[in-house]
């Protein structure tokens, strides 16, 4: 998140159209680990009957936030500026760390994980569809956005 957060920052602050492509790079880095960890974060808050609904929920929050974000985004660009839509979505960002931080548990160390048993999830079928699933919706989500 601080990465998303920093990378934002200086986005708002990009003195040309390269900074700002670097900034937007710099924010992008984090991205595809954030689906992960917030997953794994989300079930292991949770009793393990309501771990599944965790991580939809989730989910549900991101969708929410591309299908509002990206507009409410686009409309304070276009009439507030586009420097105070990344400003507004870097004090988002530090709410969500302060609240992260105050709302999880600490962590603790758990076992190494077995990186062989962990891939071997993806022999299974219905999984590899629930994978294909998100990546074509994601996909289609972006695609409308581009």
């Amino acid at each position: 998140m601080a990465i998303f957060t920093i990378g934002n920052l200086i986005a708002a602050v990009a003195p040309n159209y390269m900074s700002l492509m670097g900034a937007r790079l710099i924010t992008s880095l984090n991205h595809g680990a954030f689906f992960g960890i917030g997953s794994v974060v989300a079930a292991s808050v949770v009793p393990a009957n309501k771990q599944a609904s965790a991580v939809a929920t989730m989910f549900m929050g991101l969708t929410i936030a591309n299908i509002g974000g990206v507009p409410l985004a686009t409309w304070v660009g276009q009439n507030i500026g586009w420097r105070m839509s990344f400003l507004a979505i870097s004090a988002l960002g530090i709410i969500t760390m302060l609240s992260l931080w105050k709302a999880l548990p600490a962590g603790s160390v758990g076992q190494k994980p077995n990186v062989k048993m962990e891939l071997k999830v993806l022999t299974r079928l219905p999984v590899v569809l629930a994978l294909l699933t998100t990546v074509f919706g994601a996909s289609a989500m972006f695609s409308l956005y581009t």
